[in-house]
C-alpha cells in the first residue's frame, strides 16, 4: 500500500471522547499509504482518547481548528467514533458545516461505528446506503438513508464501517477510496 496516496492530505475530525483504536489504526493505514494526515478538531491543544467509551486511553495533538480550515484544504476526510465524539462534533456549527461541505463536494468520505452520527446532523444521510454501530442505525434510518449490517460499505463518496471489529476491512476500503480523491 505505501505510496498509494501520494501526498493526498487527509483531515481527521475529532474530538475529545474519540475512540483511539477508530483514529489510530486508519490514521496509520492512510499514513503508510502516503498520506498526510491532519487532526482537526473543535479545541487547539489535544483531545482525549477512550478506550471502549470508558476507559482513558490517552491524548492526540490537535493539528487545526476546525473553524480555520476548508474542504479545499483536503482531498479527503475521516471521521473516527466513539459515542461522545461525533456527539460533541455536532453540537458545533462549524464542525457539521466541514462535514456538510466535505460529502457535498464529492471528495471521499469515511466515518466508523458512531461517526456517522455527523451525517445525520449535517443532513446528509438522506437516501445513502450506509452502516453503523447498531445504537446509531435507528438515527441514520430517521434521517432516511437506508442502513445496513456489513462490514464496510462504500455509498458514492461516503465509506462507513461497523465497530472496531471491523477495522482491517474498512482501513483497506478507505486507502482504496482516498487514493481516488483527485
Amino acid at each position: 500500500m505505501a505510496g498509494e496516496l501520494n501526498g493526498r492530505r487527509v483531515a481527521i475530525l475529532a474530538a475529545d471522547g474519540v475512540e483511539r483504536v477508530e483514529l489510530e489504526q486508519p490514521r496509520r493505514a492512510l499514513d503508510d499509504a502516503g498520506a498526510r494526515t491532519v487532526v482537526v478538531s473543535i479545541t487547539d491543544g489535544e483531545i482525549q482518547a477512550r478506550d471502549h467509551d470508558l476507559e482513558d486511553a490517552g491524548t492526540f495533538p490537535v493539528d487545526r481548528l476546525v473553524g480555520d480550515v476548508s474542504v479545499d484544504d483536503y482531498e479527503a476526510l475521516l471521521l473516527p467514533g466513539g459515542t461522545v465524539n461525533p456527539d460533541k462534533l455536532r453540537m458545533e456549527s462549524a464542525a457539521v458545516r466541514f462535514v456538510r461541505d466535505f460529502v457535498r463536494s464529492g471528495k471521499p468520505v469515511a466515518s466508523i461505528c458512531h461517526g456517522p452520527w455527523n451525517f445525520v446532523e449535517a443532513d446528509v444521510a438522506r437516501g445513502r446506503r450506509l452502516t453503523s454501530w447498531p445504537s446509531v442505525r435507528t438515527d441514520l434510518r430517521n434521517a432516511g438513508a437506508e442502513v445496513v449490517d456489513e462490514p464496510v460499505v462504500t455509498d458514492g463518496n461516503i465509506t462507513t464501517s461497523r465497530s472496531p471489529d471491523d477495522l482491517p476491512a474498512f482501513c483497506e476500503r478507505i486507502v482504496q477510496e482516498f487514493a481516488k480523491a483527485p
